[in-house]
């Protein structure tokens, strides 16, 4: 047995999981400490992974070589590409998952990690030598030493549950809070706030009456998260099904604020903007006579259900006496109901871009401590906390994401710059850079920089030089070949496009907004036929990205031209040259922040609220700029 390790990751979460396995996988010795190892990356709110820009994190983080996306494939019950009726940047995958199998799976994985090790139990205390953390301590009063230590204990620092009046201690539903961490770092000087979340209720699937909900199906298409070669998982499709609250739903909701805890007082923290309980939907959006629900099957088999859309901490005969007004729902019978849940989070400024804090060295933050919210931001920051820890202790080059390379990037880069004020969610709208920034080519963003490090391994590059060879290779064709009118024209007509006076390149039908490259399969025998030189398993994929290249080239070229002068900034250092407090030039609000934040280059600075562009030229022209 042993007690000394280079990495320790405290929790099991999506970003313990994430942290442990990129840490080792680079050649870390990790010891994975979490209170059940029967929960490693439990789906505590719904059952799925990705959504809008969370999944293409999610195909970042497997660009990168992490597990999520893996994992995701291995426990998908149904998948769809969200935004399909808009331009590619906004195309945003997510999978409905078997939350069991998800979390089976994920053991199974970091199992067969070399150089990972577990321990089930509480942290109760870190250990530092001066600035520098050492260790930890357990509830069982077990010293773990080591030479980094990440903390990812998502809603467990002093988390509360409610549920109306009743409240009670802990993390998760029949799971304890965790103590001490947070008072002890309150004590060296870190900023500690709260903040809260809820979950909806769990709906036994025999109570619901489905054909009074609409059905929604999972795509046809056989997309998967991960851009490594999956074979189906054998899971069964189940599809989800929506409904709508009423008047008659709202009115019921009503007579329960009072005894909500987020009317009554007694929760003070904030809440998600962007997921708000049903009571906040209500109030917020009183105009509002319905309010769309999803239902989500929990697994495969499991008749368990999940009802997306309606988060509460009302009591308990509350939910249930509103719910059975809601369509399908009139003979509801739950298995347990929602609760709001507040916790400790620490302010993410107080972090480099690596992750490591400020105050301690190798004491790294991931996940929901950090203020944000969703399995996929807490799995990406997670993974950069492991690859920073194991560069760090090893005396290598730190791993930082620009905001122009990676959703990772823009997430970071929001939190340690800008704060958070409200859980922090992605969205696309985030990125300045989002046409770049695509779901279908996060590996050629991203695995490259994977592998120079040693996390991605050879066989992701040699299936990333494929693809790229392959999907220059139908570029190429469709420069290449040319069509005459006579063999087009009436398919042409019957797609809705002017037919052709002269023959042309088969890439200027594709240009037009009409014609999609599926068109063309159906359209032009000679290129359906290269096509099938294409291995069956990759050829959607390639297919997409070749379109996508093509079609969107301008957009393309003119965001990269943006990024180019983006990065000019970000290569202009100024930590610690600078002594804002002394510069009587800038504005007051500018000094503060500036002191306060220590931005790493003139790029961060200039992001920071409060930090005006004439203050950016104070900078610069004290730089000789």
């Amino acid at each position: 047995m042993d007690f000394k390790y280079d990495v320790i990751v405290v929790g099991g979460g999506h970003a313990g999981c994430e942290a442990a396995a990129a840490a080792a996988n680079l050649g870390s010795k990790v010891l994975l400490i979490t209170m059940d190892m029967g929960r490693f990356a439990q789906m505590s709110c719904n059952p799925a992974i990705g959504g809008i820009a969370k999944g293409q994190i999610v195909r970042e983080i497997d660009a990168l070589g992490g597990y999520t996306g893996i994992i995701t494939d291995k426990s998908s019950i149904q998948f769809r590409m969200l935004n399909r009726s808009k331009g590619p940047a906004m195309w945003s995958p997510r999978a409905q998952c078997d939350r069991m199998v998800f979390s089976s799976e994920w053991r199974s994985q970091l199992e067969q990690t070399k150089n990972v090790s577990f321990w089930q139990d509480s942290v109760v205390q870190l250990i530092f030598q001066d600035n520098i953390i050492k260790g930890v301590r357990t509830a069982n009063n077990v010293e773990f030493l080591s030479e980094a230590v990440i903390l990812t204990t998502g809603t467990f620092l002093n988390g509360l549950m409610h549920i109306g009046s009743v409240t009670s201690e802990g993390g998760r539903v029949s799971e304890p809070a965790s103590k001490g961490l947070s008072e002890q770092l309150f004590d060296r000087g870190f900023t500690v706030g709260r903040m809260k979340t809820g979950t909806p209720v769990r709906i036994d699937e025999r109570s619901i009456n489905f054909d009074k909900c609409e059905e929604q199906k999972g795509d046809s298409d056989n997309y998967h998260f991960s851009y490594l070669p999956q074979p189906d998982n054998g899971l069964k499709k189940r599809s989800c099904y929506i409904t709508y609250t009423n008047p008659d739903v709202h009115k019921k909701l009503e007579e329960g604020l009072d005894e909500s805890p987020m009317y009554n007082g007694t929760i003070q923290s904030i809440g998600p903007r962007y997921c708000p309980s049903i009571e906040t939907k209500i109030v917020t959006f009183a105009e509002k006579e319905r309010h769309q629900l999803f239902l989500e099957p929990e697994g495969e088999t499991t008749i368990e259900y999940y009802l997306n859309g309606f988060s509460s901490s009302l009591p308990l005969q509350t939910q249930i006496d509103a719910l059975k007004l809601v369509p399908g729902l009139e003979n509801v019978k739950v298995f347990r109901p929602g609760y709001a849940i507040e916790y400790d989070f620490f302010e993410p400024t107080q972090l480099y871009h690596t992750l490591e804090t400020k105050a301690v060295s190798n004491l790294y933050f991931a996940g929901q401590i950090n203020g944000t919210t969703g399995y996929e931001e807490a799995a990406a920051q997670g993974l950069m906390a492991g690859i920073n820890a194991h560069q760090k202790i090893n005396q290598k080059e730190e791993f930082v994401l620009r905001r122009d390379e990676a959703y990772i990037g823009v997430l970071i880069d929001d939190l340690v710059t800008k704060g958070v004020d409200e859980p922090y969610r992605m969205f696309t709208s985030r990125a300045e850079f989002r046409i770049l920034l695509r779901q279908d080519d996060a590996d050629t963003r991203l695995t490259p920089k994977s592998f120079k490090i040693g996390l991605a391994g050879e066989e992701r590059m040699i299936h990333l030089n494929q693809k790229i060879e392959l999907r220059d290779s139908v570029i190429q064709f469709l420069k290449d070949y040319s069509v005459k009118p006579k063999f087009l024209n009436d398919w042409l007509e019957s797609k809705g496009t002017s037919p052709l006076k002269q023959g042309v390149k088969l890439v200027d039908i594709l240009m037009r907004p009409q014609i999609s490259i599926s068109d063309l399969l159906d359209g032009v025998v000679s290129f359906k036929e290269f096509s099938e030189t294409i291995p069956d398993n990759r050829r959607n994929e390639i297919l997409e990205a070749a379109e996508i290249i093509l079609k969107y080239s301008g957009y393309i070229n003119r965001e990269k031209i943006l990024a180019d002068k983006f990065k000019r900034l970000e290569n202009l250092n100024i930590l610690n040259k600078f002594d804002y407090d002394s510069i009587k030039s800038l504005s007051t609000e500018a000094r503060q922040k500036l002191t306060k934040i220590q931005p790493e280059t003139i790029g961060q600075a200039s992001r920071i609220s409060g930090v005006s562009p004439s203050d950016i030229n104070v900078l610069l022209v004290l730089m000789g700029r």
